[in-house]
Formats: structure tokens, C-alpha cells, sequence
């Protein structure tokens, strides 16, 4: 299969406007800023979709898509957001294609692995458009799909940024699957530390003196225990981070 980025790069060229799917959860860590550089050089139109946004507060939601403009936001689970969206391409599209001769929109999608790209194809088209699933890296090569008459959409592999290719970012955003992780008591104790006190709240679990000790009170909570009575940390850090990227776990 070619390389990642040269399927990107192809994708951004032949489009007219680029669908950046994030994680509204964690939007930061979830955009690209190389590949946002080479949409903005090329002249394309960059559209944010802030995915999952009912896992955030309201305020949040709001100084999310404050800060990050031109976006909508959607939830693929709740079926919120595709109208919005729809118009968002069509405003945005429809310059694009006059100016080129054309009637058509072609809209590239673009993102990590396992935001959710597959699951907004799916809600502007309908159910069964794209192929999805909860493993990372589903999405082998790029395809293009109808979504009317007026909009062709392409879908491409999650690119991963250059240099941001370490195990515990990877967890974070969706992109290494919690049983391939080396060490996911890390991964896990950096979520415990950056939500701060979201991860004890949803385990029902008292926070220790660091999140070291937190992760330590969860396994105990949720009887995740070793011969002897030891908490088992491996395996309930592995349920923390398949919890957080199957969307189980809420960003106040």
C-alpha cells in the first residue's frame, strides 16, 4: 500500500474541502498541525468536526468551537449534528466547485486513528457507508463514497504526526489498542493526572496522594485483583484506556 502520506497529500490535492475529524474530548491532541499547514499552502478549505461532543461539557463544547473555527460538532453515537454539517459543506464547497466548473464537492476526511472518521462518513450517509470498528487502524487504504449528488467523499487512513509516535499519546488519542500497549499503567496514570478526577469519579474509587496510588484504589474498587489480593494493575489499566477510547468516559 503506499505510504500514509502520500495518500494524504493525494486526498488533500483532489479536494476542495478537508474534514479534520477530532476528538472533542481532547481536540488539541488530536489535530496535526504539518498536515493543517499543507491544506491551509494548498489553498483548501480546513473544516473541523469536533466528533463525540456529547462527552463534554457544554462550556467546553463552546470554547472548543470558539477557538477553533471553521468547525460543527456532532455525536455519531446520539445521531446529532449531520444536518449542520451537511450545510457547513455546502457553504464552504460550493465556491470552491464553481469556480473549478464544477456542480460536485469533493470533500477529503482526514484524522487519527479511531476518532470516529468512519462513524461521520456513516452519519452523513446513513447507516453501513463506511466500514467501522473500535480497533485502531481499520481503515486500510482510502475510498471514495456518494454522500448525495452534489458531494463525493473520500476517506483515508489515520496519520499519525511525525515525532508524535510515542505508546502513551497513541493510547490517548485512540490510535495503539490497550491490549498491544507495553506499558499501560502509564497511559493510564497520565489520563488519571489530566482529567483530574474524572477517572475516580467514574470508577467510584477514591483519589490517592498521586495518580499513581489512584490507579492502585480503582483496581481495588473494581475487584481487579491478583492471587493474594494485590490490585492487578496491568489489567485494570488496560479497561481505563478501553474505556476512555470507546467514549465511556465523559470530559467535564
Amino acid at each position: 500500500m503506499a505510504n500514509y502520506w502520500d495518500i494524504v497529500n493525494k486526498v488533500i490535492r483532489q479536494s476542495d474541502v478537508l474534514l479534520f475529524v477530532l476528538d472533542t474530548r481532547q481536540p488539541d491532541e488530536t489535530r496535526n498541525p504539518e498536515i493543517e499547514r499543507k491544506i491551509r499552502t494548498l489553498g483548501k478549505r480546513l473544516l473541523y468536526v469536533l466528533n463525540k461532543c456529547d462527552l463534554v461539557s457544554k462550556e467546553r463544547l463552546a470554547e472548543t468551537t470558539a477557538r477553533l473555527t471553521p468547525s460543527v460538532y456532532v455525536s455519531c453515537t446520539k445521531f446529532y449534528g449531520a444536518t449542520k454539517l451537511r450545510e457547513a459543506i455546502l457553504r464552504y464547497g460550493t465556491p470552491i466547485a464553481k469556480h473549478f466548473g464544477r456542480k460536485q464537492i469533493y470533500i477529503g476526511v482526514i484524522g487519527y486513528p479511531n476518532v470516529g472518521k468512519s462513524s461521520v462518513i456513516n452519519l452523513l450517509k446513513g447507516k453501513g457507508a463506511a466500514p467501522t470498528s473500535p480497533q485502531a487502524g481499520f481503515t486500510r487504504g482510502y475510498q471514495f463514497i456518494r454522500i448525495s449528488d452534489r458531494i463525493l467523499l473520500v476517506d483515508t487512513p489515520g496519520v499519525l504526526a511525525r515525532g508524535r509516535n510515542d505508546e502513551i499519546f497513541a493510547a490517548k488519542i485512540g490510535a495503539k489498542n490497550p491490549s498491544a500497549l507495553k506499558d499501560p499503567d502509564l497511559a493510564a496514570i497520565e489520563l488519571i493526572e489530566e482529567l483530574e478526577g474524572v477517572i475516580e469519579k467514574y470508577y467510584h474509587a477514591e483519589p490517592g496522594k498521586d495518580a499513581e496510588e489512584t490507579l492502585h484504589r480503582i483496581a481495588k474498587k473494581q475487584n481487579y485483583l491478583k492471587r493474594g489480593g494485590e490490585p492487578d494493575i496491568d489489567r485494570m489499566a488496560r479497561r481505563i484506556i478501553q474505556d476512555w477510547q470507546h467514549g465511556k468516559i465523559k470530559r467535564e
